[in-house]
């Protein structure tokens, strides 16, 4: 149940739905009760029960006796105003309720609609703003495809499960219990032999919805896993051609689809399982309630007429529909339960990067970025060991080393996409626990060597993290990244789309973008994290110049992957399986004939390596 009312409670605020369809809802139960317990007295219309020698009906002594009522009535308008107009007030009685009947009952299911929309919208809202709450380091973690699952698919369960379960606590329980009371009004004697049908229905539906809710779990997870497949396989297609791996990619892909369908297969049968034994035993009943109060009637042993007695068969039959809705509902809830658990543990999740209570935001870098030894570890695997280290202002520092050794966590470090296991990170004398991370991130651009776009135009692609800049402002970021020219030469210019994660630029096209991306946003301090690593020759000369434009007055701190681009830097820090061996200038470190000095004539040797042997 708590898991309901949590669910619940996204629909919030729910009175604005709840009483306008309580009344509607309310209105439509009394109208479509009033439909069946007009069906007496037009059947005594119809048999002319008003005639010269019919019995006239006195008026009932007691208020529960309704159909009572609608006979003495009925009987009454056949006597004054003869039998043919009588049958035509019924009918017209009879033709307004129905229409009554259904106007309220449009009108409620309208209302609950709402209701669902709106809870979908705050749900999906509120699952989406968590996820992109959370630290960068929790995606590393899990499955992509498993939270859009979650965000999607399950939220789309969830919605459902709410708004029938609104319905079935309240309008169906209700249309139940009028029924009930016109079958008691009618017969106490039937109506109790009757209503033994109810435990045993409720017995055989709760055997049979046993397990649902362990079944739609089991669903959503693989569902959840497939759509993982799914996203590997379409970011991951060139690859999987190159490899030949279509068939195992397909076959993955297969194996994880015949099992969430075999579960599917699973909750179908229970589902569909509980309606027809509710309809069965429904007719059931019925059909002994004819053979026992119709053995009464013929053998003059009833209170009940012909037609009080038809009545009452047309209401007991109607009884079954609520009672079938419940039951049907059964399934639908313990889905939505089960989907409601697995998006409520997204919510739930809580990021383990986040601002202090008291924290601070700061509008300048002035000063250094400053490492106090600082640890840092995945799991038990210790990437970064003691590192001290200044980045003073306006320089520019590069990170050099063998892979592993720790170069891109030190980067992350900085704008606290992870955080250390001990030690401090000291900006302008401050910890950087204490500043907000949007203030601090305001402070920060970078350039990846993954160059990561959006399917949008290349004019807000450059203006993403500036959406209001001007096309003068975007223009001269451009041409500083040495992009404006190639810009021109596509289709429609800066209105351009690149695609799916720009996949109509080139590499070096991208990666020229995303610089002027970062230098749109004009950023005091610059983290380049091997931004030329991935590019042929000639564009990494463009995307090496537009570097240049970039760092220019700003603290940079650089990964490279060829070291003869950060010849020039002002520090170069030479990491090595998570320590600081070295740090120096370029020609202070080859003097010191160490690492550096390693790391530079091996990479000379594999450029020269080649010549030779084309030579």
């Amino acid at each position: 149940m708590n898991t309901y009312f949590r669910l619940l409670s996204y629909a919030k605020p729910i009175s604005k739905f709840a009483i306008p369809y309580i009344l509607c809802a309310l209105l439509g139960v009394v109208f479509n009760t009033l439909n069946l317990a007009l069906l007496a007295p037009l059947l005594m219309t119809l048999f002319n029960n008003a005639g010269p020698d019919a019995v006239l009906l006195s008026k009932p002594s007691e208020w529960t006796d309704v159909l009572g009522y609608f006979n003495y009535y009925a009987q009454q308008a056949g006597v004054v105003y003869g039998a043919y107009n009588a049958l035509k007030i019924v009918c017209i009685i009879i033709v307004s309720s129905v229409v009554m009947g259904n106007l309220f009952r449009y009108f409620s299911q309208r209302i609950m609609e709402n209701l669902r929309i709106h809870t979908l919208l705050n749900l999906r809202k509120s699952v989406f703003s968590n996820v992109m709450n959370m630290h960068v380091g929790y995606f590393n973690d899990q499955r992509k495809g498993d939270i859009i699952s979650k965000i999607a698919s399950d939220v789309q369960v969830v919605q459902f499960s709410v708004t029938n379960t609104l319905q079935i606590i309240f309008k169906e329980p209700l249309q139940l219990l009028a029924y009930v009371f016109l079958l008691f009004a009618t017969s106490v004697k039937l109506t109790l032999f009757a209503l033994l049908v109810i435990p045993i229905s409720a017995f055989l539906i709760a055997r049979i919805v046993k397990r649902l809710k362990e079944q739609a779990t089991q669903s959503q997870e693989s569902f959840g896993l497939m759509i993982s497949y799914l996203d590997e396989a379409l970011s991951g297609i060139k690859i999987i051609k190159a490899f030949n791996a279509t068939d195992n990619i397909k076959e993955k892909f297969d194996s994880e689809n015949q099992h969430y369908s075999n579960i599917g297969r699973k909750m179908a049968r229970r589902q569909q399982l509980s309606s027809p034994v509710s309809e069965t035993l429904g007719v059931s009943m019925v059909t002994a309630i004819v053979l026992y109060g119709g053995s009464l009637i013929l053998d003059n042993q009833s209170d009940l007429s012909v037609s009080e007695f038809v009545a009452y068969i047309a209401l007991f039959s109607q009884v079954m529909r609520p009672a079938k809705a419940m039951t049907d509902s059964f399934s639908s809830i313990h889905a939505g339960l089960a989907a409601g658990e697995r998006v409520l543990a997204l919510i739930d999740e809580k990021p383990k990067i986040t601002d202090q209570p008291d924290a601070k935001t700061i509008t300048s870098f002035d000063d250094q970025i400053q490492f106090q030894q600082v640890h840092f570890s995945y799991a038990e695997k210790p990437i970064l060991k003691n590192i001290d280290l200044v980045i003073p202002k306006g320089k520019t520092v590069a990170l050099v080393g063998s892979s592993g050794g720790g170069k891109s966590t030190l980067m992350d470090l900085i704008p606290r996409f992870i955080e250390p296991q001990a030690g401090t990170i000291l900006i302008d004398g401050q910890d950087i626990k204490a500043i907000t991370m949007n203030s601090l991130r305001e402070l920060i651009g970078m350039v990846n060597q993954e160059s990561t776009l959006f399917n949008d135009t290349i004019r807000n692609n450059i203006a993403f993290g500036v959406p209001h800049a001007s096309q003068a402002d975007i223009e001269a970021a451009a041409r500083i990244a040495n992009a404006h020219d190639f810009i021109m030469e596509t289709s429609n210019g800066y209105e351009s789309n690149i695609g799916d994660r720009g996949t109509k630029l080139s590499g070096g096209q991208k990666q020229r973008i995303c610089i002027a991306r970062a230098v749109l946003k004009n950023p005091p301090i610059m983290l380049l994290d091997e931004a030329t690593s991935a590019l042929d020759t000639e564009s990494e000369k463009l995307v090496q110049d537009a570097l240049v434009e970039l760092m220019k007055n700003r603290t940079s701190l650089v990964i490279a992957h060829r070291l003869s681009t950060i010849q020039n830097a002002d520090l170069i820090v030479v990491l090595d399986e998570g320590q600081i061996v070295e740090q120096g200038t370029h020609s202070q470190l080859m003097l010191q004939e160490g690492q550096y000095r390693k790391l530079i004539d091996m990479q000379q040797f594999s450029e020269v390596e080649p010549r030779s042997i084309n030579a």
